[in-house]
């Protein structure tokens, strides 16, 4: 059988066993919801549905846009080679190639040296968050790791012990124990923490996307950089939806008053192609958790970190991500929040835009009307959220846009676009966005 074949055998029956051996809830939703759920092929970065339907996704995962060519280019330069994509001794060159170009790539200008030299590759981003909570309490000896209210951090055993309360976290309990969270923004809370001295890391998000796109406050952060080093606990930027540029910087964390312990990549490191994830850390810290002996060295592994493709997938990536593309995504971003908020100002279900780069927000009021309940719609189990966030992404998805609610925040829209997006579309989607938060207001 050819691959051509395979593809197309796959494009003409998964889609219906996915509802039935995947998850069917999940295609109820999407056949409900009206969103782009039957793909089958892609134009120019673009989504294409089976209808012929283009969709601009804004999900955050894609970067580059779907099946960037310069990507894939490199995936097939190396299946076509001989090379291995697994290396039994675990030294492996992909990684360390990647490593290194990763730890040069988060020095700011004017810094003499990088702030990272070690990094540990995984799959996804909630492998990085347990790399770093293993690191933490192996460094310290300390049992306690703390995040903020609203956190994402992963939906592992470890990771959703971090998380906000709700849906993603409450079945799973009990959760490792030591795991904890802090009030957001609270000064108070987060000095009578650490004074105990029981703290091995606090994990944080430079912006909470998932929480509402929240900014952590300026003086916040000066306080985590500063109690953190005072009391020796590891300060852990979780950069997995902030890093690589989507905020205009490659970290969002590299303007902090000092550079987090740790940092964790993911999303689309692998170019939207590829899964792979890292966390980043100093030599120091790695030798404190690992490098006292032979034993300890493999301590914390997995069978195919780093393996050759996904560090394929990624050097293309950063291959993409050049200053020019991330100043692109800075102007572009300040350009698209501003457009946004004028177009929307005095709607009567718009609160405000918040966000940095193109990691955007919109804040929606709610309502009470009964029309546009959850109820109405013969959704009785979602009775208690807020629904207008839903509907507007249902409208936009008709009109070929491909958005989500925050997961822990259904008031707010969450928009990630690609790095390459045109300024047209993007204006584009402003005024679709104001048709259609119009047409609902109408409603109330």
């Amino acid at each position: 059988m050819t691959t051509q074949s395979t593809v197309a055998r796959i494009l003409r029956e998964g889609f219906d066993d996915f509802r039935e051996f995947v998850n069917p809830l999940v295609a109820l939703r999407a056949q409900l919801a009206a969103e782009p759920s039957a793909v089958h092929h892609v134009d120019a970065g673009r989504l294409v549905t089976d209808e012929g339907r283009v969709i601009e996704d804004f999900h955050g995962t894609q970067a580059f846009g779907h099946r960037h060519p310069a990507i894939a280019r490199a995936l097939l330069e190396f299946l076509e080679s001989d090379s291995p994509s697994w290396f039994p001794s675990r030294v492996n060159p992909y990684a360390g190639s990647l490593a290194r170009r990763l730890c040069e790539r988060t020095r700011a200008t004017g810094e003499p040296a990088p702030p990272y030299s070690n990094v540990y590759f995984s799959n996804s981003g909630s492998e990085a968050v347990e790399a770093a909570l293993k690191l933490a309490r192996a460094v310290s000896r300390r049992p306690r790791v703390l995040s903020l209210e609203g956190a994402y951090h992963g939906c592992t055993m470890g990771s959703c012990g971090l998380m906000a309360k709700g849906v993603f976290r409450d079945p799973f309990e009990p959760h490792v124990p030591g795991l904890g969270a802090l009030p957001f923004g609270d000064l108070d809370a987060l000095a009578g923490a650490l004074r105990g001295g029981d703290v091995a890391a606090i994990v944080v998000e430079p912006i909470q996307l998932e929480g509402g796109v929240h900014p952590l406050p300026a003086n916040y952060v000066a306080a985590l950089c500063e109690l953190t080093r005072e009391h020796r606990a590891l300060l852990v930027a979780d950069e997995i939806q902030t890093g690589l540029g989507r905020t205009g910087r490659f970290l969002a964390s590299e303007t902090w008053p000092r550079r987090p312990d740790v940092v964790l990549l993911g999303k689309h490191l692998g170019g939207g192609l590829l899964p792979i994830s890292a966390m980043l850390t100093r030599r120091e810290l790695w030798e404190r958790a690992y490098g006292q002996n032979f034993e300890t060295a493999e301590a914390h592994n997995c069978t195919f970190s780093g393996s050759a493709p996904v560090c394929v997938a990624a050097h293309a990536a950063l291959d993409l991500l050049t200053g020019e593309l991330i100043a692109r995504v800075r102007e572009l971003g300040a350009s698209f929040r501003r457009g946004l908020t004028e177009a929307l100002a005095g709607l009567p279900l718009f609160d405000e835009v918040r966000g940095d780069g193109l990691a955007v927000g919109i804040a929606l009021e709610g309502t009470d009307h009964p029309w546009l309940s959850f109820e109405h719609f013969g959704m009785s189990d979602l009775s208690g959220h807020p629904s207008v966030g839903l509907l507007l992404c249902h409208r936009l998805y008709k009109r070929g846009y491909f958005c989500f609610v925050c997961g822990h925040d259904w008031s707010v829209l969450r928009l990630q676009p690609r790095f390459t997006i045109e300024p047209e579309r993007l204006a584009e989607f402003t005024s679709v966005v104001r048709e259609e938060l119009s047409e609902l207001c109408a409603l109330t």
